[in-house]
């Protein structure tokens, strides 16, 4: 059943993606974010009503960090979406793990296991597979944002591993992200010259970002609490497959030989980083 639940978050994420890619020509990626977070806060607000929980927390701080890292994390990733195809910007914005890990071993001095920095090389190398000479040279500023959008996305799990030892639900983390985002977007949307209107269409894909970004969250949630953190996290990667799949079939977009070894090598290189920093679930976490 865990499987299944992550498969599904998987599926739901690169859904998200699409609609994404799609609502970038007629959204700037900030009102894109406003949107998600939008969305997102009405579902889990709507669940704290329901179920009479309490938003007040002791740890203020650390949410709010966790926030603004996750918001500009969004924003970047957004963007890479938009600039480059599907697949490459998840694939990049999926390097957090192994950021993550340098973040554990750096700044807490967590102890490092064998086949640890191999691990990280790996990925690295995947990276530069990836990068070059995949992308054209105009896509470079969306290879840019997907790979800055994976360094911040470590600081946003390392805090929501934080907020994790803290005791804080899940529900909490993901609402004040969610609530965060949606303010870090709402200047956007309000300055945005001109003003774009919401059609059918816009609406539909707007829907589509924050439904299925929440969707995807709440089935992450689950699929975490009913097994293996590392078979959760592993699973995630799922992600890159689908997007992989919707990026051929809708855009006809196609990696070289050389990108998808580099795909291959990031997905494996986060998976072994995963299990060798041992770190505590993320649940809260992905985008």
């Amino acid at each position: 059943m865990q499987s299944l639940w992550m498969v599904a978050a998987s599926l739901l994420f690169a859904c998200m993606g699409v609609c994404v890619k799609l609502g970038s020509a007629q959204f700037a990626a900030a009102e894109l974010v406003f949107w998600r977070g939008f969305i997102a806060t009405l579902i889990i607000g709507s669940y704290v009503l329901l179920r009479r929980r309490s938003l007040a927390t002791p740890h203020a701080r650390t949410h709010v960090v966790r926030g603004l890292s996750g918001f500009v994390s969004l924003v970047m990733f957004f963007y890479a979406i938009s600039m480059i195809p599907l697949a490459a910007a998840v694939t990049l914005n999926y390097t957090s793990p192994l950021f993550l890990a340098l973040l554990l071993m750096l700044w807490l001095k967590e102890p490092v296991r064998r086949g640890f920095y191999g691990t990280l090389a790996a990925g690295f190398v995947g990276v530069i597979l990836l990068l070059q000479p995949t992308l054209a040279r105009d896509q470079w500023l969306g290879a840019l944002f997907g790979l800055g959008s994976g360094i911040i996305s470590s600081i946003a799990y390392f805090n929501v591993r934080r907020l994790g030892e803290l005791g804080e639900p899940e529900w909490r983390t993901v609402f004040y992200f969610s609530a965060m985002s949606a303010l870090g977007g709402l200047p956007w949307l309000l300055l945005a010259n001109p003003f774009h209107a919401i059609d059918l269409r816009g609406g539909l894909l707007l829907l589509g970002v924050g439904g299925f970004g929440a969707l995807a969250q709440l089935c992450m949630t689950a699929a975490y609490k009913r097994g293996k953190t590392l078979v959760s996290a592993s699973l995630a990667y799922s992600t890159v497959v689908f997007s992989s799949a919707f990026g051929i079939l809708l855009w006809d977009e196609s990696l070289p030989w050389s990108g998808w070894l580099g795909v291959a090598l990031i997905v494996a290189s986060g998976v072994l980083a995963t299990a060798l920093s041992g770190r505590t679930n993320t649940q809260a976490v992905t985008d």
